[in-house]
């Protein structure tokens, strides 16, 4: 008797929430009567991840603020007060740093995923450039998080990295001003990093997500074999090959999520700094204008890119040659935008495309992790010569698509999706 009070209960409010907010409608909509392919595989795991991540990263983040101070004389000394005196602020700290690293591994891993399955193909293009707009914000949200513990190499990380807006010809010199605020790194600088980071970019990454995700359950999600479920639906106009994305892969999901954990929760207690590819050695001292670190490199994730900008050693039409690094750079980042545009092929999936799309996806792949490798070592001719070859291979995977992806012999695409 008791539960069924409780349920006439719950339906009386569910019914009083529908008749002035569509949340039984909105629940349908996206997750209880969105049909998903039911062929997707394990590189699907990892959008539902990177969302998990980012609620992590927010909570965790609003935690850290409660006790940093962000100011030029208190922002290290507040980051040690955390490790060291906050209850369970060690944790929180590292969680955070971890996690940051973790958003980087998750989106990747999705973007790679767009890459082999097509996934950036019509109707899904917007889909695709907000997902990129995602990526971007998030490369500028990490920047201005790896300054804020103040740490010797944070500090000049932030310094090499702001200077190369002074390579711009003409207005270099004001702009790099205008950028920090003062006429070095300072503790304004530090000061407009974390308001960016903590509440501007936050809110931006949140809008896109959304954005993003409205956009996928428009359009659909694509699948391992590239066909549209929307194509062939039954007499209910519910898809053949499609299955409710909640409770089936709602629950998937939650086993990826579980997984996930498990590993993030090693790294984060047993290897935090993971050998200084997470948080550098110099980054436990203060940060020093008089005392450069032997070799300035930024984190692991923003590191292909800047291989690729130490990789321009030559100058171009009297400019100099840091300009046109920093347009390799910025070209490497924004040219994935383009992809809707350039593949030309009758099919979606690596599955059905011929050799040539799978040996230059591979070659891409190879090249992003040499560079990758090459960004966190001192430069040498060697590296500098390897960098410049895999930087050519970089964008020819781009440059080239147009052309490769209409001349190869392609396999046909199944009429549905297969299960394997």
């Amino acid at each position: 008797m008791a539960r069924r009070q409780t349920t006439g209960m719950w339906t009386s409010f569910i019914t009083w929430m529908d008749e002035r907010m569509p949340v039984t409608e909105t629940w349908e909509y996206h997750l209880s009567k969105y049909y998903a392919p039911k062929n997707f595989n394990v590189w699907y795991i990892f959008g539902s991840l990177s969302i998990f991540v980012l609620v992590m990263q927010i909570i965790t983040g609003i935690w850290l603020t409660m006790s940093y101070v962000p100011t030029g004389e208190g922002a290290f000394a507040s980051v040690e007060y955390i490790m060291r005196d906050v209850e369970l602020g060690w944790l929180i700290r590292y969680l955070h740093s971890t996690g940051a690293s973790a958003f980087f591994i998750v989106v990747y891993l999705h973007m790679f995923r767009g890459l082999m399955y097509g996934s950036y193909r019509r109707p899904r293009e917007l889909l695709w450039l907000i997902g990129m707009a995602i990526y971007l914000c998030l490369v500028v949200e990490g920047f201005l998080g790896y300054l804020l513990p103040w740490g010797n190499m944070s500090y000049w990380g932030a310094q090499v990295i702001v200077s190369l807006v002074g390579a711009i010809p003409l207005i270099g010199a004001d702009l790099m001003e205008w950028v920090r605020g003062d006429f070095l790194m300072s503790g304004i600088t530090l000061n407009r990093f974390f308001a960016l980071h903590v509440a501007a970019l936050p809110i931006v990454l949140i809008i896109l997500v959304f954005l993003h995700l409205i956009a996928l359950h428009h359009v659909g999600s694509n699948n391992p074999d590239g066909v549209e479920i929307k194509q062939n639906k039954d007499e209910n106009g519910v898809p053949r090959d499609g299955i409710a994305f909640h409770p089936y892969y709602t629950v998937h999901d939650i086993y990826g999520v579980v997984v996930f954990l498990f590993i993030f929760c090693v790294a984060a207690f047993f290897a935090p700094e993971m050998f200084g590819y997470f948080i550098e050695a110099p980054n436990f001292t203060v940060a020093d204008p008089l005392k450069t670190p032997d070799h300035i490199a930024p984190v692991w994730y923003y590191t292909p890119f800047y291989a690729m900008l130490r990789a321009a050693t030559f100058p171009l039409l009297a400019v100099p040659a840091k300009f046109w690094g920093l347009v390799v750079m910025g070209s490497a980042i924004l040219v994935p935008m383009v992809l809707p545009w350039l593949d030309k092929s009758p099919v979606r999936s690596i599955r059905y495309k011929g050799m040539a799309s799978k040996v230059m996806l591979g070659l891409f792949t190879i090249s992003f992790l040499v560079l990758g490798y090459l960004g966190t070592i001192p430069p040498d001719p060697f590296a500098t010569l390897l960098a410049q070859g895999m930087t050519v291979i970089y964008f020819s995977y781009f440059i080239l698509m147009p052309w490769y992806t209409r001349v190869e012999k392609t396999k046909p695409e199944p009429d549905r999706v297969t299960m394997r």
